[in-house]
């Protein structure tokens, strides 16, 4: 076989490197049982009626010709059978090695017609039942007159799984969740994002699944984390990041779960769609339902479904349709508005959906406090010190929401952000790059010094005073320095700068120079895509050399029957060339095989033999 062909057939069949020495070895594990039955469950059940006829007709002593196959499935019970069509399924069947296609004729391994010849003992179908090619039952659809509403449910989860999701970066962003090692999320981080994307607890991880399948996450240092594509999604339109979300579902579908799913809007999933997989693919078992479940799952999460039924949406997206998927979504989601209401009492109230670009921007100087159809803000001393931090000012501020207010902007958010503005930079954090040092009571005792790597520094004596004395800064371990003008910390900088933030001081990060810096609280996730090791290509290329290493391969034959008639204290009948041209048969019980000759105890003389390899002319086992 050429060497893409075999990779192939390794890969697919589910073949591992381990205990494969040479293409004998290959041989062998594609018969074992366990092997054929995974193959077998992964072919429908059109297919395996032909590999079962093909198999009785072998049996039987007939000759399984592609026409008889044919017509034995027609006498079977099935409907329509075309040459062509048990042409394409043989073709299968010989590229997976599991029967041979040569002369027109569909010819099984015999390990494998065997296997198959067993299944009826095992509960399964055989050549009859499977040969009739009706399901059990349609998969039924929903009356006409159902598919507005599920069209509308389908755009308020659609709606809801991108608002949900959105929520999730941006929590993502402020304090990433980790992952345990044993999978999933600890119970904390998954109440706390579960109340941020106001969604129940077991939700979290589909629409995490989701989000990660979209790129919109990654996992870095075992935490989760927002990337570049979901900074960059969180501006796009609600529609654009539904589709996102909807092609990375699409792409992720294993083609053999594709080719099942409903595409015909109003049709139903649920135990009808079960029911038909479970005979379409009668050897499918677990692992088959386990991924038509999770898939079917983020469907309905997605609004590809709704109620279990494909909605017009979804039925796009399965025919390969973005663009109908996206125009039918448009049409069926809410506006989005770019205008808002300042309160006196600091809220900021959004009519409807924000445009994507606004509500990003108005995150940054305001905190969510609700996040329906209609949104709602709030402007604080500490929300507006975080906008100052990524670079705002409050004339760029006010600037902006006097650009998208109604209202104007009321005297006392104008005089929130003007105050906050003022006082900002206030408390400087900065790091220690000449290494002041100092001396605790305990490092004295050993001559040792602490090394503190950061400051914090105030031209208010007491506003420092207040934060060296205050207890929710007691992990940073804060000490006066030798004269009295900073705190030292053994902590990074940039750890002491949001703990001060935390705590709601008008802190600000400065460098060398005393410039305020803007940090960023956590660093974006980079999605790489580790280099894949291809284990059936290796396996090939190691099989190769074995196989070119001078030994024919009728000698490496030879030798293999000889090995396993040893390792199973096996009698054989050995038929050896003599020097003169004739050939003699022995009755030998190898022992062992070494430098081109074999040792062999002689059942019938009761002796021992020692025979060159290159004189055995043939090898059976003793009758």
């Amino acid at each position: 076989m050429p060497d893409a062909e075999l990779r192939h057939v390794i890969a697919v069949r589910g073949v591992t490197a381990n205990g494969i020495h040479d293409f004998f070895d290959l041989a062998e594990a594609l018969l074992e049982p366990s092997n054929v039955q995974l193959a077998l469950s992964h072919l429908d059940r059109p297919t395996l009626a032909v590999l079962a006829v093909a198999g009785q007709l072998t049996s039987s002593g007939s000759v399984p010709t592609l026409n008889a196959v044919t017509s034995q499935l027609s006498e079977l019970g099935s409907a329509d059978v075309a040459l062509a069509e048990v042409t394409r399924r043989v073709d299968t069947l010989h590229v997976l090695l599991l029967a041979e296609h040569n002369d027109g004729c569909c010819i099984p391994y015999a390990a494998v017609a065997a296997h198959l010849a067993r299944w009826p003992a095992q509960g399964l179908p055989g050549a009859g039942d499977l040969a009739i090619t009706l399901p059990p039952a349609a998969i039924t659809a929903v009356p006409g007159s159902e598919i507005a509403f599920i069209d509308q449910l389908a755009a308020e989860r659609a709606f809801a799984v991108v608002s949900s999701i959105s929520e999730l970066i941006n929590e993502l962003s402020r304090e990433p969740a980790r992952q345990l090692s044993r999978g999933g999320l600890g119970l904390p981080d998954t109440k706390r994002l579960a109340a941020v994307m106001t969604v129940e607890v077991d939700l979290v991880t589909s629409v995490l699944a989701v989000a990660a399948r979209a790129d919109l996450l990654a996992l870095s240092d075992g935490y989760w984390m927002e990337t570049e594509a979901g900074e960059a999604w969180l501006l796009e339109r609600t529609t654009d990041r539904w589709a996102a979300l909807a092609a990375a579902w699409q792409a992720a579908l294993p083609p053999i779960v594709a080719d099942s799913l409903p595409r015909q809007v109003g049709l139903l999933w649920g135990d009808g769609l079960t029911t038909f997989i479970a005979w379409l693919y009668p050897a499918g078992g677990e692992w088959m339902l386990s991924q038509l479940t999770e898939f079917a799952r983020d469907a309905e999460v997605l609004g590809i479904t709704a109620h279990d039924t494909t909605s017009t949406a979804g039925s796009s997206v399965l025919r390969g349709d973005p663009e109908a998927a996206i125009a039918t979504m448009a049409n069926a989601l809410p506006a989005e508005v770019g205008a808002v209401y300042l309160q006196h009492d600091l809220s900021v109230v959004a009519p409807g959906p924000l445009s994507p670009a606004i509500d990003s921007r108005l995150r940054g100087m305001a905190d969510v406090e609700s996040r329906e159809l209609a949104s709602s803000y709030r402007i604080t001393a500490a929300s507006v010190n975080r906008a100052l931090a990524a670079g705002e000012d409050a004339e760029s501020l006010l600037a902006f929401l006097a650009s998208i207010s109604l209202t104007g902007i009321p005297q006392p958010v104008e005089y929130l952000v003007n105050e906050s503005a003022a006082r900002y930079g206030r408390v400087r954090v900065g790091r220690l790059t000449a290494g002041p040092t100092a001396q605790t009571t305990p490092a004295a005792a050993t001559g040792a010094e602490t090394v503190y790597l950061s400051y914090v520094s105030s031209a208010d004596a007491a506003l420092l005073g207040t934060i060296a004395v205050d207890q929710t800064l007691a992990a940073l371990a804060l000490v006066r320095s030798s004269d009295d003008e900073h705190l030292l910390s053994r902590f990074a900088g940039d750890a002491v700068f949001w703990a001060l933030r935390d705590a709601r001081y008008p802190v600000a990060a400065e460098n060398e120079q005393g410039e305020i810096v803007h940090l960023r609280r956590h660093p974006i996730a980079r999605v790489t895509v580790a280099p894949r090791t291809d284990p059936a290509r290796n396996l090939v290329e190691k099989l190769r050399v074995v196989a070119d290493n001078g030994t024919s391969v009728a000698d490496a034959w030879l030798a293999r029957q000889l090995d396993t008639a040893i390792k199973a204290k096996q009698t054989i009948l050995v038929s050896i060339a003599m020097p003169g041209g004739a050939v003699v048969d022995y009755l030998l019980e190898p022992a062992s095989v070494s430098n081109g000759r074999f040792r062999a105890r002689d059942r019938r003389a009761d002796i021992e033999r020692t025979l060159p390899l290159k004189s055995i002319r043939s090898i059976t086992p003793a009758p």
